[in-house]
Parts: structure tokens; C-alpha cells; sequence
């Protein structure tokens, strides 16, 4: 229902495990490729265990697993582990499509057809691996009968390698005594955890823009609230952000703030009540006092004799500039901003690329592509209007969050584009409205790839050369060998200092960008700003 009111394709916090909307923060990564070395040479056979808090995102990984196992491998999925140890070989037979006529119930000989199959792999380069999920489910005669099967083996590996994905409840399963050996044969061990903060944030972001939103509607402190009520768990992020999408279309909001984010919590999650009871519970307490203090105070207050000297007015509240109140205005209704604010600085470079916008807007790459590059950072208005580059501020009131473009200055005011809207204002009342936060985009030759430093020699210290000779009229590329001399490293300290940037004579992001604005092409603010 909500999907054309926000501009999506389709909806983009379905809980089934889509693979293109997998999101892999550090920690997804990290846990991938425990699996993947488990499963290769490196972890010699045996167990990996793989655990984490419900809806974490353990399937959705063992699915990417499966996805990058060699061709030589074969796999056995175990999805129901709730079985005796006779059914969960059958199981396992099963899956690796082994003819177990007349041996059903047999424990002895469901496990000599597995054996043989094993060894006929080993002979065959083959690699077989059984994947149990919800291995918490397990009983003790269960996973004692998997250790068993691990006792196949060659001189110099296991023949079969076993992946235990499980929640936290496993990982106390297999500190029990009667469990050791099993857990003395774990190659690899990751628990899984949950997003951080900028992490859900991302999540949120990647999913929007793989089912073709132009804008995230979820306002800053709304992002917040989606991860303090969810704790970064992807399964509650994709069913209360589902639920405020459905809210924010019913009620025709373009923004989805904090106050929308508690109510869709609050219908989806359980124990929402005391939730909420904790949160405010101070609260009605203050107010409960306060109600029982002023019962006490009134009537006193009515015996006082009227006080009739007559009370200064202070005076009335000096009136908002018209620029702030437009501001002002406009960030109360203008949904969030950043991915056509993303866009439009991109045109301004001559770049029109819709994927570019996206991978700039979800996560600013430090390199966009060659010769293109993406900052974030903090700083002071006087700062960033050093660099006399076009560049994204974001513009933060109340529940609202919005990404406007930066376009000009002058010794009293600066313009901004808003969702398209000009708006002219005081830099003083900029700064109410100013988190810090800015994004910028510039280019630099394509020669150039990374940090430039003292010892470096080629084009990109050549380029840099000229660049400082238009700040300190030294010398140029064209008057000397292109190396980063000692010379040069000062002058590079010089330009630092002159930008704020840390004065430690290396040309990193910073300084490149720096440099990019003594160039005189490309985009410049403009500055008759009266």
C-alpha cells in the first residue's frame, strides 16, 4: 500500500532472506568467511560453530555459504534438528541422496552406507558438509552421535566437516563435561552480534535503495529510534520499519520520525508495555509529586495578602530572520534529502551515474571511482567554506533531519538548496540549524590512488606541485623534478595549516580535497552572497 506513496519498487523489509537485499556489516563478514575457512583447509575437518541471538542474520549467511562452496563440494542441510539419533541420519542419508532401502531404523546400518559414501568422496576429491541450523535444539544423543560421525577419518583430514549454527543456548550446551570431546574438536568458533547504531542505519539505508527509494523517509532521530527499539537485530529492524512505512503512508507523513518509529515498536514487538513503563516511569513519577506539591502550596498561596506592585514584563522575544524561519519551516515538512542532494552535488562534477548517487549516499566510499572522491567529516562553518567548494550539510530540528547543498557565501550570509528550494540566511542562524556534519565530493587525476607522501615521485606529486604553487607562488612542477621532497613536505604542513587539517605533511583525503579547491575548475561557491 505504501510502496508508490514513498517511491519503491517493492517492499524493501520483507523477512525472507532475499539475497539482494543482504546487508553484511563487519561483523556478517567476518563470521562468512569463519565459515568459509572452516569449511576449506585451513580448518582441518571437525565442527565450526556459529551462534548468535534470534534473527541476527545466521541463516541468511549459511545461505551466502552455500552460494561460495567449491563445486567439489556436497552438502547435507539438517533444518529440523529436533529428531533421535536413528532420524537425523536418515536425514542426513537423505539429503546426500544415498539408497537406504531395507537399512531404515537401522542405526548401525544407516551409518556404515554414510561411512562408505564418505570414503568414495574422499577417493573422488570430493568434500562433504553437513549444515545443522538451530543446532540448540539438539539432544545430548544427537550431537553425541555427530561426534561419532566426525571419527571417519585419513591420516591427514576429516571426512566430513560439520557447520553448528545455533543460538547463544548452544554455546552453554557445549560447556557441559559430558560434552568435551565435542567441543575440543571445534575448529572455529564466531558468535554473531548485533548492528551497532551506524550499522542499522546503513541497513536501513542498502534496503531502501535496492527497492528503488529515492529518499530514506526515516528522519535522524527516527534512524535512532529504529535501533534503539530493535538493538540492531535485522528481523525486528525489517518488522518495525515495515510497520512505520504502513503508519507514515496512513497518516500521509513523508518524514518517519522518533514518535512513529515507538508506535510501530509498540504494535509489533512484545512486552512493549513495560517498555514503555520503564522509560517513563521517572517521569510520572516527577509528576505525580509535583501535583501532590502544589495541593500542599495553593491553598497557603490563597491566604497571602495580593501583591499589588506591578510586575516588569521582560520584553518580547527578538523576531527570527526570514531565512531562519523559512529554514526552519521547510525542515519541519522536507522529507529526508541526502540521496538527491547526493545527486545533485554529483552533476556538478559532470557525474550523472544513479548507482554512484546510491553508493555515495549509503556509505560516502573514500574513492567513488578514479579521480573521484567522497568525504565525511566535522567542522566549523568557517572551515568547510575554506575549501570554496559546493558541499552537503546536514541540517538537523526536532524529529526532522534533512542534507542540504551548500551553494554559496558571503561575509554575512550563505545560500543553501534545500529539496530544490533556495533559501538565504544569516551564518549565525545557519549554525542552529548545522549538526557539524558535511559531505563532500571532488576530483583529483586519475594517476592519483591514494595518500601521496615524502619519498613518493610521479604525476601525482607533480599535480600537487602546482597546486601549492598557486597557494605560496613556490615552486612548481615545471620548475623541478616531481618528487616530495623535504621542501615540499613543509609546504604541504603550510597548506594544512592554513585548511585546519592536521599539519602532519602527508596529502591524505583532507588535503587532497584542499588541493582540489586550489584549482580553479570544477564547481566554486558562489560569493556575492548579500
Amino acid at each position: 500500500m505504501y510502496l508508490e506513496y514513498y517511491g519503491l519498487r517493492e517492499a524493501p523489509f520483507s523477512i525472507t532472506p532475499d539475497p539482494r537485499y543482504v546487508f553484511l556489516s563487519e561483523r556478517h563478514r567476518d563470521a562468512l568467511a569463519h565459515l568459509l575457512y572452516g569449511v576449506g583447509k585451513g580448518g582441518s575437518g571437525g565442527f565450526v560453530q556459529l551462534t548468535g541471538e534470534v534473527g541476527t542474520g545466521k541463516t541468511t549467511l549459511s545461505r551466502l555459504l552455500l552460494e561460495q562452496l567449491p563445486e567439489n563440494t556436497q552438502v547435507a542441510l539438517l533444518l529440523n534438528p529436533k529428531l533421535s539419533p536413528v532420524e537425523m541420519i536418515e536425514t542426513v542419508c537423505e539429503e546426500l541422496k544415498l539408497d537406504i532401502t531395507g537399512k531404515r531404523g537401522s542405526l548401525k546400518g544407516l551409518t556404515d552406507t554414510l561411512n562408505t559414501y564418505l570414503l568414495d568422496a574422499y577417493a573422488q576429491g570430493l568434500r562433504v558438509v553437513l549444515i545443522v541450523d538451530e543446532a540448540q535444539n539438539l539432544s545430548l544423543d544427537a550431537l553425541e552421535q555427530i561426534r561419532l560421525l566426525t571419527n571417519l577419518e585419513t591420516p591427514t583430514q576429516k571426512l566430513l566437516q560439520i557447520i553448528l549454527l545455533g543460538q547463544p543456548e548452544l554455546r552453554d550446551m557445549l560447556v557441559r563435561p559430558e560434552l568435551r570431546q565435542l567441543a575440543q574438536r571445534i575448529t572455529a568458533r564466531y558468535h554473531l552480534t548485533p548492528l551497532d547504531a551506524a550499522e542499522t542505519e546503513a541497513y536501513v539505508r542498502h534496503r531502501m535503495a535496492v527497492a528503488g527509494c529515492q529518499h530514506v523517509p526515516f528522519s535522524r532521530l527516527g534512524l535512532r529510534a529504529l535501533y534503539q527499539r530493535s538493538t540492531g537485530i535485522p528481523r525486528l529492524i525489517n518488522v518495525i520499519a515495515d510497520r512505520a512505512l504502513m503508519a507514515g503512508y496512513a497518516r500521509e507523513q513523508q518524514s518517519i520520525g522518533e514518535r512513529l518509529v515507538d508506535r510501530s515498536a509498540d504494535e509489533t514487538l512484545p512486552g512493549h508495555a513495560r517498555y514503555w513503563v520503564r522509560r517513563y516511569a521517572r517521569w510520572v513519577i516527577a509528576a505525580l509529586l509535583l501535583v501532590a506539591l502544589v495541593a500542599v502550596l495553593y491553598p497557603r498561596q490563597q491566604a497571602d495578602p495580593v501583591d499589588q506592585t506591578p510586575q516588569m514584563r521582560s520584553p518580547p522575544p527578538a523576531p527570527v530572520e526570514d531565512g531562519a524561519a523559512l529554514l526552519q519551516a521547510r525542515l519541519s515538512k522536507a522529507p529526508e534529502t541526502e540521496l538527491s542532494t547526493v545527486t545533485q552535488l554529483l552533476s556538478r562534477w559532470q557525474v550523472g551515474s544513479a548507482e554512484a548517487s546510491v553508493r555515495v549516499a549509503t556509505r560516502c566510499p573514500p574513492m567513488i571511482a578514479a579521480g573521484l572522491y567522497c568525504l565525511r567529516g566535522r567542522g566549523s562553518l568557517d572551515q568547510v567554506l575554506r575549501f570554496d567548494r559546493p558541499l552537503i550539510l546536514v541540517l538537523g530540528q526536532d524529529d526532522y533531519t534533512a542534507h542540504a547543498l551548500l551553494q554559496g557565501a558571503g561575509r554575512q550570509q550563505v545560500q543553501l538548496d534545500l529539496a530544490g528550494e533556495s533559501i538565504k540566511l544569516p551564518r549565525a542562524d545557519l549554525e542552529r540549524f548545522w549538526t557539524g556534519e558535511f559531505m563532500a565530493i571532488w576530483r583529483v587525476p586519475a594517476s592519483i590512488n591514494g595518500s601521496i607522501r615524502r619519498g613518493d615521485a610521479g604525476p601525482g606529486v607533480a599535480w600537487a606541485k602546482q597546486r601549492l604553487r598557486h597557494l605560496d607562488g613556490g615552486a612548481g612542477a615545471d620548475s623541478g623534478p616531481a618528487y616530495f621532497d623535504a621542501e615540499m613536505e613543509e609546504r604541504v604542513r603550510k597548506l594544512q595549516l592554513a585548511y585546519g587539517i592536521q599539519a602532519d605533511g602527508i596529502i591524505g583525503p583532507e588535503t587532497l580535497f584542499a588541493l582540489s579547491a586550489l584549482d580553479e575548475s570544477g564547481p566554486h561557491l558562489t560569493r556575492n552572497i548579500e
